[in-house]
Parts: C-alpha cells; sequence; structure tokens
C-alpha cells in the first residue's frame, strides 16, 4: 500500500489526460474562488485601504532591507512554524494539518503529472510520502475536529454539529480518509470498496477546492500579508492606530500617568496570565 502509485490503477479505465485536466480544473477553482472570495469580503481593498492609512501615520521610514527582514520572520514564524498559536495542542494540530496537506497534494501532482502509468515506475518515495501526508493531514485534522475547536472543546456543542464554515474543514478530512481508504482497498484487490471509496475521494476533494468561496481556504493566501503588513506597522510606528506598548515600572511612563503608583504602586505586579489560566470549557 504505501510503496504503490495508487493513480496508475484508476477504476474505469480512466485515462491519465482526464486525471491531469481533473487537477488543471481544481486548480483554476482555487484560484477563481480565491478572486471571488476578496472581491466579495473587500479584503483586498481593505488591505490596501489600511497600508495607506499605516503609511500615513507611520512614524519613520522602513528600509526595503528592513521589510525583506520582515518578510522573513513572517515565512519563518507565522507560515513555517505557526508561531501565532500560543497553544501547544493546536499548534501541533494545525501544523500536522498543514504538512499534510502540502505533501499530499504536492506528491499527487506529481504521480499524476510524472508517473501517470505502471510504464514509467513510481519512485518509492513519492506513494510513501502521499500516504504520510495522508495520515498527517487526517490526524491534524480529527484532532482539531474532536478536540480543539472552540464550539466542542470550549462550548459544549455536539462535535457533529456541521455549519457551512465548517465546510473546509469537513471536506479536507473526508479527501484524506477516502484517499486512505481507496489506496488500501485498492492494494487488497477489494474492487467493489475500491471503486466507491475513489468515487467518494473524488467528490470530496471537488468539494474541497470546488468550494473556495464558501470555505475558509482563501485566508490561507491573505494571513501572510496581513502579518507582514502588521509587522510593517509596528517597525514604522503607526501600530494600526494603537497605543504603544508601555513599561507599567518606567518612571518616565509613570510620571506621564500618575494613576499607575497611585493605585497599583511604584513596581506593579505581572497581570498574570488572565484567559490563558485555564482552558476555556466551563460550560
Amino acid at each position: 500500500m504505501f510503496s504503490s502509485n495508487p493513480f496508475t490503477e484508476l477504476p474505469f479505465s480512466i485515462s491519465p489526460s482526464i486525471m491531469q485536466g481533473y487537477v488543471i480544473l481544481m486548480v483554476l477553482l482555487v484560484v477563481g474562488g480565491t478572486i471571488l472570495d476578496m472581491i466579495h469580503k473587500k479584503s483586498a481593498q481593505y488591505f490596501f485601504e489600511n497600508a495607506k492609512k499605516a503609511e500615513a501615520s507611520a512614524k519613520r521610514s522602513v528600509s526595503t532591507g528592513e521589510k525583506a527582514s520582515l518578510a522573513v520572520q513572517v515565512l519563518v514564524d507565522e507560515v513555517l512554524t505557526s508561531g501565532e498559536f500560543c497553544n501547544v495542542k493546536r499548534r501541533l494540530s494545525h501544523l500536522l494539518t498543514m504538512y499534510g496537506f502540502v505533501i499530499f497534494v504536492a506528491t499527487t501532482a506529481i504521480m499524476i503529472f510524472a508517473y501517470p502509468t505502471a510504464e514509467t515506475p513510481t519512485p518509492g518515495i513519492l506513494p510513501a510520502l502521499w500516504h504520510i501526508g495522508a495520515l498527517m493531514l487526517a490526524i491534524g485534522g480529527y484532532w482539531f475536529w474532536f478536540f480543539i475547536r472552540v464550539d466542542v472543546s470550549a462550548e459544549g456543542l455536539s462535535w457533529y454539529r456541521f455549519e457551512r464554515a465548517d465546510l473546509f474543514i469537513v471536506s479536507l478530512l473526508a479527501t484524506s480518509t477516502f484517499a486512505l481508504i481507496w489506496s488500501f482497498t485498492q492494494s487488497q484487490g477489494i474492487a467493489g470498496w475500491s471503486v466507491l471509496a475513489f468515487i467518494l475521494f473524488i467528490a470530496s476533494s471537488t468539494a474541497l477546492f470546488g468550494g473556495v468561496y464558501w470555505s475558509k481556504f482563501a485566508h490561507m493566501f491573505f494571513k501572510p500579508a496581513a502579518a507582514f503588513q502588521k509587522r510593517v506597522t509596528r517597525a514604522d510606528g503607526s501600530r494600526e492606530n494603537l497605543p504603544p506598548e508601555y513599561d507599567l515600572t518606567d518612571p518616565a511612563v509613570q510620571a506621564k500617568f500618575p494613576d499607575i503608583p497611585q493605585y497599583m504602586g511604584k513596581n506593579p505586579p505581572n497581570m498574570g496570565l488572565g484567559i490563558k489560566r485555564e482552558p476555556a470549557n466551563h460550560y
């Protein structure tokens, strides 16, 4: 199972060109859905207008080299390591899902376009990565769905409660699950179940990539840009028109805000963890 390319033995005698055309169609659906989502939510318009406001209230100019450094920080922190998640479990679940998805999609495209038939033997590493990616995607996704989702872990709602906002994660889980079932049943020669699993795999992946407009898929492309802009506003001093972060023990700050020593003392204590002190599950 882990060493065979499942796309070389497609049911219904599907030709490689049809599967390749299907992959291209899914890419076009993602691009089109993302553009429509940006137009509908006006996210791009908001982003550029917000950038202009920040530039107008900037206290210093950020050089090209500094912006490049900030872009690298976004790539390392927000993109590659998901450093914006303070909760370790949420972060691990997200990383498993993200890297599993990237590995799964990349190896799928490579095997379909470069090794579509048995006449072109597939390197063993590709099917292994394909199955590992699907497993990572399933583990991270199911972990999130059953144990980490806010409405389940904090609000006490049923895990099977489904809303339109759940389209992305549900279709993602269905795609990885049916892909693994299809590969297993096909490797075991269970023809009927293999065909059914393949049909469900194609249906769920079509819902995943075709439903970009109605899901949170598009935010994956906008999120890094927003994170970069946030770092730029902190660097140029505009801070999105938010007040600066003060050290309450600084005498200059206490002189500027005399109520601090009056009500909190000259050495204000750390305010503590607050809402992070314990999990929000008091339903």
